[in-house]
């Protein structure tokens, strides 16, 4: 255990204007949290990314992906600093310019484990939190994890397991997110790898399975309702109407329901279907068997393709 944090200290209490309201969805939420660093960065939108301690290259990487996503995405980072897949999101997050906060079993001021202070000290500089249910000063103890991974959760739409042995004490965040009724997004990995035993069993009762890093973008654009950046540019379909353009651009993320579409386009419902009815007469939409709406392949490919005469391709 390092030393303390010398940071100016905020306790929020239940019931207060500052408090996160996620974490009031958990039953008998904390009384009063300790913080330091800004308590704007418990208020935006907020993914967690937590998983072994031990990590392989290839938790690592998915690790480093979803943090670089999210804050791409314009969505906070949360972990719980501990050694591993915890703190590389931490750093990657900060190094692609977004918020952090880290969550300990600990008191907020105390360093554990210590090799987590430049990952708190960048998280403070950069303007992210530091966060704990236990009172300044208060040592690491074993029942403050599980109660601290409760709060990880909570203060999340979606938590997001780079990589998980078994048995792990990334379940316990993992179950806590389940109760909450977020969703769980996890990656496969070998069978054969006793590192992906935890991530296989967890898609195995329910959790989201990522198997890739479009199905991770459409993931991020389904729970925080933002639009996926595809990796090439999106060219403007001819339409004179911008509404229009706007529900063409949200399908691009992905199909979608009428009320997500809706939402992404800032159309009312009786609108949106009025334009998804004429768009499917056009043809450029189609309903798919699950009811959900999407782009025609043709159109797919005029949004996403490359000029050839427009010079866009050597300007990359």
């Amino acid at each position: 255990m390092g030393p303390t944090v010398k940071a100016s200290r905020i306790a929020i209490e239940r019931g207060s204007d500052g408090y996160p309201p996620g974490v009031l969805d958990l039953a008998n939420a904390p009384k009063r949290l300790y913080m330091l660093g800004n308590p704007e960065a418990l208020q935006g939108p907020a993914i967690a990314i937590v998983g072994t301690r031990r990590p392989t290259p290839y938790g690592i990487a998915l690790t480093e992906l979803a943090a670089e996503l999210a804050v791409e995405a314009g969505i906070t980072v949360v972990s719980g600093g501990a050694i591993g897949c915890d703190q590389a999101a931490g750093m990657k997050a900060l190094a692609c310019g977004g918020v952090h906060v880290v969550v300990l079993g600990c008191g907020a001021d105390v360093i554990y484990p210590s090799s987590s202070r430049d990952l708190i000290d960048k998280t403070l500089e950069a303007g992210g939190a530091v966060v704990s249910i236990a009172p300044w000063g208060t040592k690491p103890q074993r029942f403050l994890f599980p109660q601290r991974n409760r709060v990880i959760a909570a203060l999340s739409e979606a938590v997001f397991i780079g990589e998980a042995g078994m048995p792990s004490g990334t379940f316990s965040t993992a179950e806590a997110a389940m109760e909450l009724g977020r969703e769980v997004l996890v990656a496969p990995g070998s069978v054969f790898s006793p590192e992906s035993r935890g991530a296989n069993y967890l898609i195995s009762v329910g959790a989201c399975c990522i198997t890739d890093e479009e199905s991770l973008e459409i993931a991020l654009s389904r729970i925080f309702g933002v639009l996926r950046h595809p990796h090439e540019p999106l060219r403007e379909v001819e339409s004179a109407d911008p509404r229009e353009q706007r529900v063409l651009r949200a399908l691009a993320a992905s199909p979608m329901r009428s009320e997500d579409i809706a939402r992404l386009a800032g159309l009312d419902a009786r609108g949106c279907l009025e334009f998804l009815s004429d768009l499917m007469i056009s043809g450029r939409v189609e309903q798919l068997i699950d009811g959900r709406y999407a782009l025609t392949k043709e159109v797919l490919h005029a949004m996403t393709a490359i000029g050839q005469n427009d010079g866009s391709s050597n300007q990359r």
